[in-house]
């Protein structure tokens, strides 16, 4: 592939990796270990991440434990979780602390949903943006050392390139929709 295209194919792979993780972060009634991924735990003065300070489980379905390697680290990993957009109030006996998903009403799942497409179309535009990018500076080539032909096959390229990024992030968002909708 041409390294003109390339460095446009590297941007949308990103655009696309950045969709999957806030869509790993969006919990669907389950325990899933990805929604403590951004959660930073106060481990002697550095924030540090929660898979670092302690080992994290799912016993049950509902269920996260996080167990710290250390017993002293209960109460800032219950702070850290508090102050974070989880949602969910951790419960501690003394040893392990444990976050419990309650069931998701039909109204939440929508919402739910609602904010997956939402977040499916803003990785569509920023892909789309860079094919923009991408066209531009092909066209500033044109007036230079490249010929009409050999533009029209790179903005060929780099339009396959964007339809297929954007049918992965359709792909992506129906497979989270339909977890989530899943009673």
């Amino acid at each position: 592939m041409d390294e003109r295209i390339s460095q446009y194919e590297e941007k949308m792979k990103k655009a696309f990796e950045f969709l999957q993780t806030e869509l790993s972060a969006i919990r669907a009634g389950r325990a899933n270990p990805h929604v403590l991924d951004r959660i930073r735990v106060d481990y002697y003065g550095t924030p540090t991440p929660l898979q670092q300070v302690g080992n994290v489980t799912v016993p049950e379905p509902r269920i996260l434990q996080i167990a710290p390697w250390e017993k002293n680290m209960i109460k800032p990993i219950e702070k850290a979780i508090l102050s974070s957009d989880v949602g969910i109030t951790p419960s501690n006996d003394g040893s392990v602390i444990r976050l419990v998903f309650p069931e998701l009403n039909e109204e939440r799942r929508k919402e739910l949903v609602k904010d997956i497409k939402k977040k499916g179309e803003d990785c569509k535009v920023a892909v789309r943006n860079i094919r923009r990018d991408g066209n531009e500076a092909f066209k500033k080539l044109a007036k230079t050392e490249v010929s009409e032909d050999e533009i029209k096959d790179l903005e060929d390229a780099l339009q396959k390139l964007t339809d297929k990024f954007v049918k992965d992030v359709e792909k992506a968002v129906d497979e989270k929709s339909q977890d989530i909708l899943k009673v």
